[in-house]
């Protein structure tokens, strides 16, 4: 699936991610101040930033999950709080989400979550959501006997997997990581880590990942966006973004765990 061919006719022209002049507040507290940042198409971009300084919110913005106090977010050129149903539903589908926790549905098997979306499009026979279950379950590396488990069965490092299988049901355009690697121990971090980046080589679609962990942003980032002061202070390749004189970039990335994780090199 591409911008050219896609139902809403918007081309590749655009940036997969275009905000402008975002802003986010929760009664007195500003959370974000007159945000701008562009995602062009095939970027791997990872947000970083201080605790409370709303990265998991501006992610929130930007699937639509939340309404921002002033600005605007665009996906593939289009409001993705757009007045028109049938425009936010095609952004919709343009997109999959890795929640933090996998946010798989307790009550389902792994083969029903990952139908799921599938399921919602009401368009596909349960014979072809089967094929795309199972090729999806392939995609992440899992085997066929897995689709029967139910999410209490699994390992944390399988709820991952499912839960990208699911994120990757409709071949989306970008993919959006929220902490991808969170509650994994390093090995599982590292082989998801490797999972996500052999997929985006082989689909090419856009990531936008929040992480707090370096060795995950090493490995991912072909881009870096800081948030600090309610604002991106930085965005740009690493080199660029080590640059910029500011104590959360200096702490972040110039500390003796930092230098090691660094050392492995950017995607």
């Amino acid at each position: 699936m591409t911008s050219d061919n896609a139902s809403n006719g918007v081309t590749a022209n655009f940036p997969v991610i275009q905000i402008r002049g975002l802003s986010t507040r929760f009664g007195s507290t500003v959370i974000h101040h007159d945000i701008d940042l562009d995602v062009e198409a095939g970027q791997i971009l990872g947000l970083v930033g201080g605790s409370g300084s709303g990265k998991t919110t501006l992610l929130r913005a930007i699937v639509g999950l939340l309404t921002p106090s002033a600005g605007s977010v665009r996906l593939f050129g289009h409001a993705v709080l757009d007045p028109d149903p049938v425009i936010r539903r095609d952004v919709r589908r343009r997109f999959g989400m890795l929640f933090q926790q996998g946010a798989l549905f307790s009550a389902l098997s792994v083969f029903d979550n990952i139908a799921f979306p599938l399921r919602e499009l009401r368009v596909l026979d349960e014979e072809m959501i089967s094929d795309l279950v199972y090729l999806k379950l392939g995609m992440v590396e899992l085997e066929p006997r897995h689709a029967q488990l139910m999410p209490a069965e699994l390992s944390g490092g399988m709820v991952k997997r499912v839960a990208l299988a699911r994120a990757l049901s409709l071949e989306p355009e970008l993919l959006v990581l929220d902490e991808p690697t969170a509650g994994l121990d390093p090995d599982l971090a590292d082989n998801f880590v490797k999972l996500i980046r052999m997929l985006q080589k082989e689909l090419g679609f856009t990531v936008v990942m929040v992480t707090h962990d370096l060795e995950t942003l090493a490995g991912l980032a072909t881009r870096v966006a800081v948030l600090a002061d309610r604002r991106i202070i930085a965005c740009g390749t690493p080199a660029e973004v080590l640059a910029v004189e500011h104590p959360f970039i200096h702490n972040f990335f110039c500390s003796e765990h930092a230098a090691a994780a660094m050392q492995k090199g950017f995607a």
